[in-house]
């Protein structure tokens, strides 16, 4: 552990008695073997100007001094070797392979020093060009977190001899943003285990520098030059030969009156969670709303009702997790109501309303709605959503979207700027399918883009894939998935994709086999492409957290590369009792979607049938409109149609379909939409009625889909909840 703490690099030659042994640690010692000077500390020599300052060792007896004593490991091995080697040859800058016989010996995080250029970059390739020999190239990363960090760390392993200086404004430049909900919940309980990696960890092993507390307060792209204001206040010109601008995203402030005061929190770094538990400590607070169904809005409900504290959840939009289909948001909300959470959607805040004695801290605000309502809460948490970060971007003359204010980056994470990338929540992504233009604020997605930008800059063709903006999140038992295109963001982009250019299909298989016990039901949505079966999106809720990302995961990388509903039919997927069934979740999907394509599997228009449904249970169905709509054909035995089934609709069970009296019921002239439970039983009814001159069609997911399709999806997806819990319990 001691020779990590440490770095030493040890030279000795068998021709001379010329070595040193240098250690570079504060305080920093030099031993020299058969050498006239005596071991004593060590100082610091500039050998280049200022603004490009190698800060590079030597012994006691040539001692320059120098204010910053940070060391580049290619200049450290450089200068101890003119102080311990005579045969070294001045004016280069050699590798430890071009050196007469000598014993190095070096921890791993600075095993090379080699000064020659990265392998597979080529000659003259990357930023920089103006780095040669005696001038390192030198990136500076403004903000770290999964972007700045990732590109630092991806950097130097493609670059050992780079100047790597990441500024970070905040005090943290690696943490875990995605668990600042489970530490204010308590989930997580100690702040250090968010920090991903600190400055010295960055430091000793991979020599790249930190300096938090220090923000960046202006870029000039024309001269290459950084404005930066240090922790002290002072500040300091600092030229780069590659930037990059990982600023990430800002919490959106809502324009609402007293949503600035105290008491009222957004949720970003680590130092706003810290505030928030001081807040409920030193106040007992009991009751918390937070504003915002989000991802980061679910996080929080389910860790702060984990915590004991009652929840009241605000959301302006009409469902939670809005980029969901609203037959999906409604077992959440179903959840989310079954563990005591007050569930408020379709009101926004309208403001936010202090006690008339601020003095007393244990006095309760008070949180107006739109409708009037008020809600009595210790503290708010305000989780709308974020926003690029993009000022210095836009200061700078960088190209940014025109609402978002997203920094325009190519494929190869390039700015509008020369030799400017930008990473992360700060920059615009761009979408599978139609190329265009969205913010996707993913750790993931920073990572990866991280990790291109690295690679750009030293010259590495590689490129980002567009994105499809995948994703999870857990409220309490149920857990919800996504990927790609949506049915609700296809119908919003109705010019490119009109009704009919694709198809929507649910499922509701079992994570695994049936018999084997502990199988929960799993909710899937696809949507395909009705010309090729090219797979544009899916959405998957359940009970078993695994089985949902598993079979989501899946499909993501159906999407990214292009694949359809045949590569789904024919996925080979790992099968056992405890894990799936023969046919898995995403083969059940891929074969009713090919069945579609095929002409097999007629799918009814749930818009139409639910008005249709509507319009009878409200008493307004007219007689053209029955015929129009056509007629419901529940397929399931007589007690399950009587326990509840669409309105309008008739028994006709599956059992007894081929009977003469049962087809002969049945008229051929209006469309018959087959239902039961889930699906199943409804397709093996289509295709009966149809090989038998029907206008037969199937209304895909059964009752399940229906229920959740009721303007109070929520209230009846309770049934399915209860009725889950219950076969659970069995």
């Amino acid at each position: 552990m001691a020779s990590m703490m440490n770095t030493h690099v040890a030279i000795s030659h068998t021709s001379s008695v010329s070595a040193a042994l240098v250690a570079v640690s504060p305080p920093t010692q030099v031993s020299h073997v058969g050498c006239a000077c005596s071991p004593s500390t060590l100082s610091f020599e500039c050998l280049t100007a200022p603004s490009r300052c190698g800060r590079v060792c030597v012994c006691a007896c040539h001692r320059v001094a120098c204010s910053a004593p940070v060391l580049p490991p290619a200049s450290m091995l450089s200068s101890a070797l003119r102080v311990a080697s005579p045969h070294f040859v001045r004016g280069t800058r050699p590798t430890v392979s071009r050196l007469p016989p000598v014993f190095v010996h070096l921890p791993f995080a600075i095993m090379s020093a080699s000064t020659s250029a990265p392998c597979g970059t080529g000659s003259g390739a990357g930023a920089g060009a103006g780095a040669g020999a005696d001038h390192p190239r030198r990136v500076l990363i403004v903000g770290g977190v999964a972007g700045g960090a990732s590109t630092a760390a991806r950097l130097r392993r493609l670059d050992e001899t780079a100047e790597i200086i990441m500024f970070e404004k905040g005090p943290y430049a690696s943490f875990a943003n995605c668990g600042l909900p489970y530490y204010v919940g308590d989930v997580i309980k100690d702040a250090s285990k968010l920090v991903v990696a600190d400055n010295a960890l960055f430091h000793d092993r991979f020599r790249i520098q930190v300096r938090t507390n220090t923000e960046v307060t202006a870029i000039d792209t024309e001269h290459k030059m950084l404005k930066v204001r240090k922790a002290d206040g002072s500040e300091v010109q600092e030229p780069y030969d590659a930037c990059v601008i990982a600023t990430g995203a800002s919490p959106v402030k809502l324009p609402i009156p007293g949503i600035e005061g105290p008491g009222v929190f957004h949720l970003r770094t680590i130092p706003d969670s810290e505030a928030i538990r001081a807040w409920i400590k030193r106040h007992n607070a009991t009751h918390v709303t937070v504003v915002g169904a989000g991802f980061t809005g679910m996080e929080l409900v389910h860790s702060l009702r984990d915590r004991g504290m009652d929840v009241t959840l605000v959301e302006r939009l009409p469902h939670v997790m809005a980029p969901m289909d609203n037959e999906f948001a409604a077992p959440i909300e179903a959840e989310l109501k079954r563990h005591g959470v007050d569930v408020v959607c379709g009101d926004g805040v309208a403001e936010v309303l202090r006690p008339e004695a601020p003095e007393d801290p244990c006095r309760p605000m008070k949180v107006k709605l739109a409708s009037g309502r008020e809600i009595t809460t210790s503290l708010v948490l305000s989780v709308a959503g974020a926003r690029p970060t993009s000022q210095l971007a836009v200061a700078a003359g960088l190209e940014v979207t025109p609402r978002l204010r997203a920094v325009v980056v190519d494929s190869q994470m390039r700015t509008s700027a020369p030799d400017v990338w930008a990473v992360g929540d700060v920059v615009q992504s761009y979408r599978v399918l139609d190329h265009l233009g969205q913010v996707v604020p993913l750790a993931g997605l920073a990572n990866r883009q991280g990790r291109v930008a690295a690679e750009s800059i030293v010259g590495l063709d590689t490129h980002m894939r567009e994105v499809q903006a995948t994703a999870v999140c857990r409220a309490f038992g149920i857990t919800i998935s996504m990927t790609g295109w949506l049915d609700k963001a296809l119908q919003h982009d109705a010019e490119r994709w009109p009704k009919g250019s694709y198809h929507v299909i649910h499922t509701h298989p079992g994570n695994h086999a049936s018999y084997y016990p502990g199988a929960t039901p799993l909710h899937m949505k696809l949507a395909f492409s009705a010309k090729d079966g090219r797979v544009l999106g899916a959405q998957a809720v359940g009970w078993s957290h695994e089985s949902v990302v598993r079979r989501i995961d899946v499909i993501s990388m159906c999407i990214q590369m292009k694949g359809t509903v045949h590569d789904l039919a024919e996925l080979e997927a790992c099968y056992a009792p405890q894990y799936g069934s023969a046919k898995d979740p995403v083969n059940v999907a891929g074969m009713l979607a090919v069945n579609v394509l095929k002409g097999l599997a007629v799918l009814s228009d749930w818009d139409a049938v639910m008005a249709a449904a509507n319009a009878v249970a409200s008493g307004e169905a007219q007689a053209d409109a029955e015929a129009d709509s056509g007629l419901v054909v529940d397929v399931r035995l007589p007690e399950e149609f009587a326990a509840g089934s669409i309105p309008g609709a008739v028994n006709v069970p599956l059992e007894t379909m081929r009977d003469a009296s049962a087809l002969d019921a049945l008229p051929k002239g209006r469309p018959l939409h087959m239902l039961c439970r889930v699906g199943q039983r409804a397709y093996i009814a289509q295709r009966l009625l149809c090989q038998q001159g029907y206008d037969a069609r199937l209304l895909s997911g059964g009752y399940q889909t229906y229920l959740a399709l009721q303007p109070r999806g929520a209230d009846g997806w309770k049934d399915i909840v209860e009725e889950y819990l219950r076969d659970l319990d069995k």
